[in-house]
């Protein structure tokens, strides 16, 4: 029997194709996060040659990964080739005129990289995990493509996230109406079974609010982030149903007048091992087994 909440990839591709024209309008948390990554990048001592963008969309990261590696190569990955054609608007013509600088576009999916294993210094990957359909195997190719030594800094949602939509719905009925998110341990744990080192987990909470559930649910759609899951109900959601939502919604009004919206983000940084000589030279990599695993 099928995972209700596992992810329908083809539904999601059509998806972030259809939002990628409005995508930048509505995509502020993402902006946002993707400033906080860029900042925590100066915690860490990388001077990558070759990064990869991981689920890239409309690239909003390359201009701040470009100023902070100038000499750096960018590959742009992502699903959906209407993102990547509206990233490509972006690119400043005088870095494409520079030789091994500037910006790559692939059009690919993070589960199954189309790239040479041991090819990147640095992949980033911000929130375009949490799309996975197998989040084990997309950190397996992570690993894959990255060199010795290189850097996996990604950020993700988290199980907090749409919390309160979610909780609305299930007073509607049992179906499923929100995408499932992993939990911050379980990622951590995910990261030292696939062979990653020193990884380094921590959350934050943000909170948007909207006048009514409409504005949110607008917002989703522009995002291309619709309800992907198996176990998503087939056919509409009727009017009647969704003033039920609605209605439940109001529970969590503010005092302010403003529905609330939870987003947990989850950070996580990880490092490829170096090999050590083992016998007769061969190379050996540690891996720490996390508790209980």
């Amino acid at each position: 029997m099928n995972d209700p909440f596992a992810l329908d990839k083809r539904r999601l591709r059509r998806a972030f194709e259809k939002a990628a024209p409005g995508y930048d309008s509505a995509a502020a948390l993402q902006r946002e996060v993707c400033a906080r990554m860029l900042e925590r990048l100066s915690l860490v001592r990388i001077s990558p040659h070759t990064i990869l963008d991981a689920g890239s969309g409309t690239g909003n990261a390359v201009s701040g990964l470009a100023r902070r590696y100038p000499q750096a190569r960018v590959i742009e990955l992502d699903i959906s080739q209407p993102m990547l054609r509206v990233a490509r608007k972006r690119a400043p013509w005088w870095r494409r005129l520079l030789p091994g600088v500037g910006s790559t576009q692939v059009c690919g999916d993070i589960e199954r990289l189309p790239l040479c294993p041991a090819s990147i210094d640095l992949l980033w990957s911000n929130l375009a995990l949490q799309w996975s359909t197998d989040l084990q195997r997309s950190l397996a190719e992570n690993l894959r493509v990255l060199k010795a030594g290189g850097l996996l800094m990604f950020s993700t949602f988290g199980p907090d996230t749409l919390r309160e939509l979610r909780l609305s719905f299930a007073r509607v009925d049992h179906g499923v109406h929100v995408n499932h998110f992993v939990d911050m341990h379980d990622v951590g744990d995910m990261l030292v079974r696939g062979g990653f080192s020193d990884p380094v987990m921590d959350s934050e909470i943000f909170t948007l609010t909207y006048r009514q559930p409409e504005e949110l649910m607008r917002e989703l759609k522009a995002l291309g982030a619709h309800n992907a899951t198996l176990g998503r109900s087939r056919g509409l959601s009727g009017r009647k149903m969704f003033a039920h939502m609605a209605g439940e919604y109001e529970r969590f009004r503010l005092t302010d007048g403003r529905l609330p919206a939870t987003f947990e983000v989850v950070y996580g940084h990880a490092w490829k091992p170096e090999p050590r000589p083992g016998p007769g030279d061969r190379a050996v990599i540690d891996i720490k087994v996390a508790p209980g695993v």
